[in-house]
């Protein structure tokens, strides 16, 4: 990243200073100089709801734990059921169904 070392003083009047706050407030925006700098250079912030996204990770995390256990299983009693696997392989597709559908749906974000 590139250092930031130069300065720019831009002066606001406080009603102008609590609309950008306010602004920022929507997009959950914390730092007002990254934000400034956003605005000046794009023109534009984006904020994405990312839940879908929370709620994949959680999910994989899930399937990640069970084919630890499987895997576990299988070192402990040298064998595993078919069934578990097969249970694991639809979680699985899934998943990579819904992670398609969820970078369709950012991919198409403008």
């Amino acid at each position: 990243m590139e250092k930031l070392n130069d300065t720019i003083i831009l002066r606001v009047s406080k009603a102008d200073r609590e609309r950008i706050r306010a602004k920022m407030d929507e997009l959950g925006v914390m730092n007002m100089s990254a934000y400034i700098r956003k605005m000046a250079l794009d023109g534009y912030c984006v904020k994405l709801d990312l839940q879908d996204l929370k709620e994949l990770i959680r999910l994989l995390r899930i399937c990640s734990n069970n084919l630890n256990q499987y895997a576990k299983k299988a070192n402990e009693t040298g064998s595993i059921y078919l069934a578990d696997i097969q249970d694991l392989q639809v979680r699985l597709d899934e998943l990579w169904r819904a992670a398609k559908e969820l970078l369709v749906r950012l991919a198409s974000i403008s």
